[in-house]
């Protein structure tokens, strides 16, 4: 591989783009749909899903604030060492308080990385309709306690870098919106 070669990729622009809502929001449909879009432009894209990092990643924490911060310092610092290799990091995460986010969103700047927030701001009565893994069903007959949105704090971001209302438009055109953002800021 010559020096130019080896210059060009790592010349690479990463970024985190955190997608942040209530449960059922859509924040994980549109990052697969923003990733589609993003790898057919020939982008290394990773996407980290929440609950997969619950699952291999944060295994073992609960839902208090105290297991909700520290699953999403982990996720920050996964997104951040990724991003700051060159990667396009897609990171829907529920992320209910702003202290949480902002300490990633800081990381970010300390370390000269790219960070996006996106606040998929689709209100609880769409979420509860979509109740994509059926939280709020259980939430309402008793079974769960704690969910966010519901019984559970969610601080809404004061200024997210953009704001999605995914009731109001197809998922494809969320996806477009962030990635038109994205383009602006040079981060593709």
């Amino acid at each position: 591989m010559s020096d130019e070669q080896t210059t060009q990729e790592n010349d690479v622009t990463g970024a985190t783009v955190w997608l942040t809502g209530l449960p059922s929001a859509g924040k994980t449909t549109i990052a697969h749909e923003l990733a589609a879009v993003l790898r057919a432009e020939g982008r290394r894209v990773e996407l980290l899903d929440g609950d997969e990092i619950r699952e291999f990643l944060s295994a073992g924490l609960g839902f208090s604030r105290e297991d909700r911060h520290l699953n999403v310092q982990r996720i920050g610092f996964v997104a951040e060492l990724l991003a700051s290799n060159g990667v396009l990091v897609l990171v829907p995460v529920i992320a209910p308080y702003a202290d949480s986010r902002d300490a990633v969103r800081k990381r970010h700047q300390q370390e000269g990385t790219a960070y996006v927030e996106v606040h998929v701001a689709t209100p609880v009565e769409v979420c509860s309709e979509r109740d994509v893994k059926g939280l709020y069903a259980k939430q309402a007959a008793g079974e769960i306690s704690g969910l966010t949105g519901v019984d559970d704090p969610y601080e809404e971001p004061v200024s997210p870098d953009l704001r999605i209302e995914s009731q109001n438009q197809t998922v494809r055109e969320s996806a477009d919106t962030v990635h038109a953002l994205l383009a602006e800021r040079g981060l593709l």
